[in-house]
């Protein structure tokens, strides 16, 4: 148990959104695809997941980890199938925002959800790191109370919003792991993540990693910080996390294009230099093949949150 509760100790979570969302048309999205961790709260309809349907019953949750592929459907009867690109693109059409809060959990074919991040010593994608597959939680009262909680704080105007959302943020991630353990799911691959907290060199990597996403990160430069040979450091990097250095390298610099392009204004140019691609068009093709959408794409769907 005291390596679980380093675990949590050691995560960095930060509130990225939450919405209740009624539901226009019954879609089926193909290759559904998002950085951040959520978790959805099924209240009137039907939602399914997974390459074989698995169903999410009304008043249950849907947790994807940040970074995982899979096909969603939302809404009952006949469904249009779009691929992630066309339903970014045009979300409006198929999803509406409720922005009532005496109306969460009433309305037809509706769902709530809630997004963050859970990052090991604010570097590491705590789950996806783990490579957890999406899963349903079942018959969790807190843990719904706590996403209408956030629901409602965030379509509110009062004062302490942003500190009650990030406590009850907190919450969720905390509510996620217990139910892990509880039911004993990937309970290995979380022992194994304790790794990360026994061996100095690899948070070393982490760190400086983190800190110099548009520098020069080659395997060489790795195993500098790390102090062992270049030849080793891949195999060390990857015998401790499960992947391979510049996989996970590739994947920070992705995720911080994805927060540029919905804090700032800089060009898809300038984000992808910070990032650390020297060549535009490199950084958007492995951009669109990592979340399956131009970067240009996924600035606009930030524009459109409030859907």
């Amino acid at each position: 148990m005291e390596d679980y509760n380093k675990i949590i100790e050691s995560l960095g979570v930060k509130y990225i959104k939450a919405r209740n969302i009624h539901i226009l048309q019954p879609i089926a999205i193909k290759n559904f695809y998002d950085v951040e961790n959520s978790i959805t709260i099924l209240y009137d309809g039907q939602v399914t997941f997974g390459d074989d349907n698995q169903q999410v019953e009304v008043g249950d949750m849907l947790f994807i980890p940040g970074g995982k592929h899979l096909t969603v459907t939302y809404g009952d009867g006949p469904s249009k199938t779009v691929n992630n690109e066309e339903f970014m693109t045009h979300r409006e059409n198929y999803f509406e925002a409720n922005r009532n809060p005496a109306k969460i959990g009433m309305l037809p074919n509706s769902f709530g959800y809630v997004s963050f991040e859970a990052k090991v010593f604010d570097s590491v994608n705590f789950f996806n790191s783990l490579d957890v597959p999406p899963f349903v939680i079942k018959a969790d009262t807190q843990l719904a109370q706590t996403i209408n909680m956030i629901l409602a704080e965030e379509m509110s105007d009062i004062a302490g919003k942003g500190r009650v959302i990030k406590i009850k943020t907190e919450e969720i991630v905390i509510e996620i792991i217990r139910y892990i353990l509880k039911n004993r799911l990937f309970v290995e691959q979380l022992v194994t993540n304790s790794t990360y907290f026994k061996d100095p060199r690899l948070i070393d990597i982490f760190a400086y990693i983190k800190d110099n996403l548009g520098g020069d990160l080659s395997n060489k430069v790795l195993a500098n910080v790390a102090n062992v040979s270049e030849d080793y450091v891949g195999q060390y990097f990857k015998m401790l996390t499960g992947i391979n250095p510049q996989d996970y390298i590739e994947y920070q610099r992705m995720e911080a294009a994805v927060g540029l392009l919905r804090t700032s204004k800089k060009s898809i140019r300038a984000i992808g230099t910070e990032v650390g691609y020297k060549d535009t068009a490199y950084f958007c093709r492995r951009f669109k093949m990592m979340f399956g959408i131009p970067a240009g794409k996924m600035r606009r769907r930030e524009s459109l949150m409030n859907v």
